[in-house]
């Protein structure tokens, strides 16, 4: 069966994205960079993911979700610069042009790119470790604060849907694909955190081993720093939501609590 118009168009944008997204252009303190092309990446993954029969809300975000995107882009990113291909891939991942099982899953990846970059000593290795740590460790509170605020504005979002009467299905619908869409991605951060500390672990006991200096208490410490911290995510999205971002609509709809009476004072 022939394809729709929109989904060659889907595929089209998402080849030529592919073929010259050398690099993700990023901003300053862990943040997608304003622009037109990171705007026009974004847009097509909106579209690429609602072709795929993901959640993709059409009501505009609210200044929080905003930032809660813009925080989560250094967690679903390469701590480390990869080729143009793997930080391309990351990217079009990241802002759903491409569905998120198409993104690598290498425990070595890191340790890897650390190994090759060029450094002008074994111990500039080690500060470079340490310092993309660190960076995690002190913007991870700031994504959890933001997700803690989003969590808030959606909890209200399902609270007002039995007594906002004049909505209909397609209103609830939306309404329910945002939430759906704020905790599958705090739900990926959370996910991708753990990924990342395990990149760091590997790659602090194999450089250890390759090249040993006493830099890596340094490290050891500011990656503890980073594992006291995770447990910040924990209570923003239930335990089980990253396996299940399926069936979101249902869920979403039923967190929302049944109408009560209302009580009139004379």
């Amino acid at each position: 069966m022939a394809a729709d118009p929109l989904s060659r168009r889907i595929a089209t944008i998402t080849a030529i994205l592919v073929i010259v997204t050398g690099c993700a252009q990023q901003g300053d303190f862990g943040r997608p960079k304003p622009g037109a092309w990171n705007s026009l990446i974004e847009t097509t993954g909106t579209l690429a993911a609602r072709e795929r029969g993901e959640p993709a809300s059409a009501f505009p975000f609210t200044d929080d979700e905003i930032t809660l995107r813009d925080r989560a882009w250094r967690f679903l990113m390469p701590a480390a610069g990869h080729d143009a291909f793997t930080d391309a891939l990351a990217n079009l991942t990241r802002s759903r042009v491409l569905p998120r099982s198409w993104r690598p899953d290498d425990p070595a990846a890191y340790y890897a790119t650390l190994m090759d970059g060029p450094f002008r000593s074994p111990v500039s290795r080690y500060h470079r470790l340490s310092e993309d740590i660190g960076i995690d460790a002190r913007l991870l509170p700031v994504f959890a604060a933001i997700a803690a605020r989003v969590n808030q504005a959606d909890a209200l979002r399902l609270r007002s849907l039995p007594f906002a009467k004049s909505l209909d299905d397609r209103d609830v619908r939306q309404a329910a694909m945002r939430v759906a869409e704020n905790r599958c991605l705090v739900a990926w951060v959370r996910t991708e955190t753990d990924l990342r500390i395990a990149r760091y672990r590997y790659a602090l006991e194999h450089l250890l081993v390759a090249v040993p200096s006493p830099e890596a208490a340094l490290v050891e410490r500011t990656l503890r720093a980073l594992e006291e911290r995770r447990p910040l995510l924990v209570p923003l999205v239930p335990p089980a939501t990253e396996e299940s971002c399926g069936g979101w609509e249902e869920r979403a709809v039923d967190a929302a609590p049944a109408p009560r009476p209302l009580v009139v004072k004379n």
